[in-house]
């Protein structure tokens, strides 16, 4: 090889050596940096404190994300009794949602009412009763044009077989007047607890909590109780409340869930008794959203009565499709 290329050779090896003497060292493990460069400055050392903050919550945010004070017993009276005032206040006017004239009426129609809902039966009973006004005539009937009257209420056979079943015992047993007792009640059929507390409450003005589906849901989403047979919810309710809150109760209980506090997505932010509900935020909290879900007078629709009481603020619901409004009134 020629002195040149040996030059040429030397010349680019110096250069390599030179570079890599101006780049830095390689391996900061082998060379480990000094505590104060490990700490920073104190600008860096405040990033990094409050970097390691914002990750791991501070004692009194850890505090605040722990479940509430378990509720004493006089605690949860007062908060339910609480409940019924305000509710008291919302529902001036609520009253059973059913249209009738008597005890008969009443229990007629609170037995259609199974699985369905008032205003079907209420366009329903209208021409029922004014061709079978009396116990008696009703059990005398046609059982396929009973069954024909009240198809729209579903389950219409059975509920054939329990109108004109305890129209015949009424007739036999009772004179044809409606008993004014719950053991007696009671033993007619397709009649149960909740069906005679609306006949007593509302028709003989005997005190009585009626536990339909709503009033379930409310009593145990406001932890007045947690049981979920209606009978021992009945009595749980029973020793929160005066008994002469009994029936009113369970009108405004029952009033709120079919308006506001709906199961599958209730109007939290349009509910008056927000504040005293331990199930808040379970629905719908923007004000303006909420408005959207309240039904019937608090919405600004028709209410369930096509003969509701004077005091009632919203419209009277439609007769049926082809019946009269005056039909068997």
């Amino acid at each position: 090889m020629s002195a040149k290329g040996n030059s040429a050779v030397g010349e680019q090896g110096a250069s390599k050596r030179a570079n890599a003497a101006k780049r830095p060292s390689a391996s900061p493990a082998k060379a480990p940096a000094s505590p104060a460069k490990a700490a920073g400055t104190p600008a860096e050392r405040a990033v990094k404190s409050s970097a390691k903050a914002s990750a791991t919550p501070s004692a009194k945010t850890a505090k605040a994300a722990k479940p509430a004070k378990t509720e004493s017993r006089l605690g949860m009276v007062r908060r339910a009794r609480k409940i019924n005032r305000e509710l008291a206040e919302v529902y001036p006017y609520a009253h059973p949602e059913l249209d009738f004239r008597n005890p008969f009426e009443l229990l007629v129609a609170t037995v259609l009412s199974a699985q369905t809902t008032d205003l079907r039966v209420n366009q329903t009973t209208p021409a029922l009763f004014a061709r079978y006004p009396t116990p008696e005539d009703l059990a005398a009937a046609d059982p396929e044009e009973i069954e024909e009257l009240i198809r729209p209420t579903g389950f219409f056979r059975a509920k054939t077989k329990s109108i004109m079943g305890l129209a015949a015992a009424l007739r036999d047993d009772f004179g044809g007047e409606v008993p004014g007792r719950l053991d007696d009640l009671v033993k007619l059929p397709g009649v149960g607890r909740k069906t005679a507390f609306v006949v007593l409450g509302n028709a003989f003005g005997v005190p009585g909590i009626t536990v339909d589906t709503h009033f379930m849901r409310l009593a145990r989403r406001w932890k007045w109780t947690d049981q979920d047979d209606p009978v021992k919810i009945e009595a749980e309710i029973a020793e929160i409340f005066p008994k002469s809150e009994w029936t009113m109760l369970s009108h405004r209980v029952i009033f709120h869930g079919r308006r506001i506090c709906h199961a599958r997505r209730p109007a939290c932010g349009a509910c008056p008794i927000a504040p005293l509900c331990p199930a808040y935020g379970e629905g719908e909290t923007d004000p303006e959203k909420a408005k959207k879900l309240l039904k019937y007078e608090k919405g600004g629709y028709p209410g369930q009565r096509l003969n509701p009481p004077p005091d009632y603020p919203g419209r009277p619901a439609p007769p049926a499709v082809g019946v009269s409004p005056g039909a068997g009134a």
